[in-house]
């Protein structure tokens, strides 16, 4: 039985906002991630996904400790990480590593490549009097010449940038990795380029990941399992092929009528959200999404559907399924 390597249990992360009362308490939350539960196997790419605003950047960031959570657990390799000090965070970060939506931001301007891959393995103590080879290795395995070490970002483009991220992410040969969004700033034929690249180095170096996008067909070429979020919360979650043809929560419906089809003839069906967006700072006392629901019925609007199993391995929060 594969082992599961990370663990999200009740995972909350509320930004205060707004004014505060005579005590100083805030007297508004942002609710960004609301009580979120699931797990990650080893080798396994869970797919994560949403419209821009869902809080799914946050939830990978609070997994991190980059955003501290609120609130809840996230156990990695049977053990709570949200508890660890500074020095204990220092040895984490070489087992859980980050590849960020913009590679042009997440480079420093100033360094060469092999700058900022020295100072990478000097910070974690890493293959002393071995950096070269580990250099010219990670970016052999991620296509890119030797001479690429000693240029700037500028130099390149931005396929090939991002690969330089991704291989600055390997080179302290991580257990997990979070990638927010990798391919969502680069053109169409360098996004099918890239996940070609993180379908064969999740297979060669068994790389567990938490692929986060908004683009559901992004998500179903590279995910083992995929879990859709709306407004901070996780409202179905399924194997990829069981989740794409057998889609039971009205949202994920919606989403993938969304996704373009090439073949201007096909007739498909549409499922155009109606009504308005709730405020994360004001949510409904009932389903989240009842508003925009052509499906809504009345318990949405006074009930909170939680999220259950209805079939093997297929979780929905919907009072459909109820």
């Amino acid at each position: 039985m594969t082992k599961t390597i990370l663990k999200v249990e009740n995972l909350r992360k509320h930004f205060p906002t707004g004014k505060r009362n005579m005590l100083g308490k805030h007297l508004q939350l942002l609710q960004a991630v609301d009580d979120v539960s699931f797990s990650i196997r080893e080798g396994e790419v869970f797919g994560l996904v949403g419209e821009s605003g869902c809080g799914k950047s946050t939830l990978g960031r609070c997994i991190t400790r980059i955003v501290e959570p609120s609130s809840g657990k996230v156990v990695f390799n049977d053990e709570d990480i949200t508890t660890l000090d500074s020095k204990s965070l220092k040895a984490l970060r070489r087992q859980m590593q980050m590849v960020f939506q913009n590679p042009h931001s997440s480079l420093n301007p100033r360094k060469t490549i092999r700058q900022t891959f020295m100072e990478i393995l000097k910070v974690h103590g890493l293959e002393k009097g071995q950096e070269e080879a580990r250099m010219a290795d990670i970016l052999e395995k991620v296509g890119l010449p030797i001479d690429a070490l000693d240029r700037h970002p500028h130099e390149f483009s931005g396929g090939q940038l991002q690969r330089i991220v991704i291989a600055r992410a390997l080179l302290v040969e991580p257990r997990f990795i979070m990638a927010d969004e990798p391919v969502s700033a680069l053109d169409v034929s360098v996004q099918a380029q890239i996940l070609n690249l993180l379908v064969r180095l999740k297979e060669e170096l068994n790389l567990t990941m938490l692929f986060v996008a908004h683009d559901l067909s992004v998500v179903e070429h590279i995910s083992d399992r995929v879990a859709v979020m709306y407004l901070g919360q996780i409202v179905e979650m399924a194997d990829v092929e069981e989740l794409y043809k057998n889609t039971l929560h009205p949202y994920t419906k919606a989403l993938m009528a969304a996704i373009p089809v090439p073949d201007p003839t096909a007739k498909r069906e549409d499922y155009i959200l109606e009504g308005d967006l709730p405020s994360p700072i004001d949510l409904p006392a009932g389903c989240r999404f009842a508003s925009r629901c052509r499906e809504c019925m009345a318990i949405c609007k006074e009930e909170s559907p939680a999220l259950k199993e209805v079939k093997q391995g297929h979780f929905v929060a919907c009072h459909l399924y109820s």
